[in-house]
Formats: C-alpha cells, structure tokens, sequence
C-alpha cells in the first residue's frame, strides 16, 4: 500500500492507494491548526500502514529535498501554517519515505502520467482558482529551481479598455491580480460563476490567459497545456483563450500544434479536479524509488 495527500488550503485529501493505483481508503481533513490537521493525517495512516506517501500541497514550500527546510510551507498567507514543516512531522510520525511538491506540480504529474500529457514528454499545468498557479513537468520530473514556479505572478500587459488595477497584494495587476477568481468577484462585487457568458470580463480574462500560455511556451516549450482550476470549469473560456495565444503567438512559432486549431493542446485537464491527489499517488512511487 502507498499514501497520498493532497494537501489544500481548505482541506487535506488523504488516499491509501495499491500497485494498480486503486484507492483503497480515502479521509477529507480540514485545514485547521496544523497540530489538529497533521494528528489526524498522522492516525489516518497509522490505520492505514504505507510503504511511502507523496504530498501535493499548497504553498510556497519548499520542495528542494537537499535544504535543511525540505517540506517547510513558507511565506504563506495562512499564518498558522508559516514555517510550519509538514514533511519532517509525517517523516518522525510515520517513519516512511515522503516525497512532497506544489499541489500544481503535483496535477501536472498526474496529468503527465495518467492524463492529457500521457506520451508527452513535457507538460504545463496552469490552476485558475483562488489564485493562479503553474506546475511544469519534462521527462517524469517536476521543476524547481531557487523555489517552485511562481507563474501566477508574472507581468501582463493589460488591454487598453480595462480599467481594473488588479487584486494582487504585491503586483497589482500581474495575471492573479487580473483572472483569479477574488480579481473577478472585486470588479463587480459578485462571483464570476454569477456572470453570464457574454459579460465582457470574460474577454479580459481570456485574453489575459492567452497572453500567460503564450510567454510559457516561448520558455518551456510545453508539449501541452493544461488550464484547471475552478475559473477554467467556464468552458466557455477555451475558445477564447485559444484565440487569444495565437493572436500574441502571431505565428512566431513554426509548429503544425501551434499553427492548428489548438484544441488538442490548450484544454480542460482529463484528469479534471482529482489531477493533483493522483499525481500524489504517483509521487508516492517515486519516493519510494
């Protein structure tokens, strides 16, 4: 048996998973004091023995495994969780190889192994929800560097019609500042999923995503790109997005995937929003490796 967990903001997804990669048994947690979370992560698996686990979890943490702080959630808004190490406290409790990532990371693996990456050899995961986030993985492995991507937070360039000086804390109108849900609802006061389809904000965020794809794939080339998230459950938004990436691509690049109509590589993750707990199963493998 192996372990999984796909630790969220809200809630810690816990799985006991066999060779076939069957669930077995399955427990929700919610994100609460990290000692009350953690024990009751802790007892889910002591019932449940595993070889291993492997742990997708929101962040910033550090998922370098040579640092000193390997598994320690970082500058994190939830306060309580700051600094806290989620890796060394399942690692003395349970005494089991632990491999952890990004809870993005961790969809695109998913969606790499099992998903619409499946025979590819790269894959970028993009999360449009409560924030936006980015995961890329090449040849099986996760990316990282200084830190783990930081993609929701890179600079666009805002169209000329729109007013909004974005929600982002930091960077004002970076692209979480201009699509994440809480930069839609801010517009209006009301949540996106409460807005019809013709309302132009869509056109903004379409256009805003497509410029996002666009600067990835001039530096990571993905072979597929993978937009999930609870913004990206508007179906709606893929065509436009679509048109918005080859609009800035303006046929820069020579590729017959990127001169097509795009819909086999800008789509709706297959694996949908159990992406990031199965590829915590497969990070439970590698761990074990």
């Amino acid at each position: 048996m192996y372990g999984a967990i796909e630790a969220g903001g809200t809630k810690f997804v816990c799985a006991v998973f066999d060779e076939a990669f069957q669930i077995i048994e399955t427990t929700t947690i919610p994100t609460d004091d990290p000692r009350i979370t953690m024990s009751l992560v802790v007892k889910f698996f002591k019932e449940h023995p595993v070889k291993s686990i492997g742990i997708g979890a929101f962040g910033p943490i550090e998922i370098n495994p040579t640092s000193d702080r390997y598994g320690e959630i970082l500058n994190t808004p939830k306060l309580k969780w700051r600094n806290f190490n989620i890796y060394k406290v399942l690692h003395e409790k349970l005494a089991v190889p632990i491999k952890i990532d990004t809870d993005v990371n961790a969809a695109a693996l998913g969606e790499y192994m099992s998903g619409h990456g499946k025979g590819k050899r790269s894959v970028l995961y993009l999360t449009i929800g409560t924030g936006v986030g980015g995961g890329f993985v090449i040849d099986g492995q996760t990316l990282y560097g200084l830190t783990h991507p930081e993609m929701g937070h890179i600079l666009i360039r805002p169209l000329e019609a729109d007013q909004f000086e974005g929600n982002c804390p930091t960077h004002g109108n970076c692209f979480e500042g201009m699509v994440a849900g809480p930069a839609i609802e801010a517009r209006y006061g009301i949540p996106g999923h409460k807005l019809g389809e013709d309302d132009s904000v869509w056109d903004y965020v379409a256009d805003y995503i497509g410029q996002a794809c666009v600067n990835f794939n001039l530096i990571l080339s993905p072979e597929v790109i993978l937009i999930g998230g609870g913004v990206a459950q508007q179906a709606h938004l893929f065509p436009k997005i679509r048109r918005s990436f080859k609009h800035y691509m303006n046929g820069y690049i020579d590729h017959s995937v990127i001169k097509g109509n795009l819909e086999d590589y800008i789509l709706y993750p297959k694996n949908g929003q159990k992406a990031g707990l199965i590829g915590a199963m497969y990070l439970a493998k590698q761990g074990l490796k």
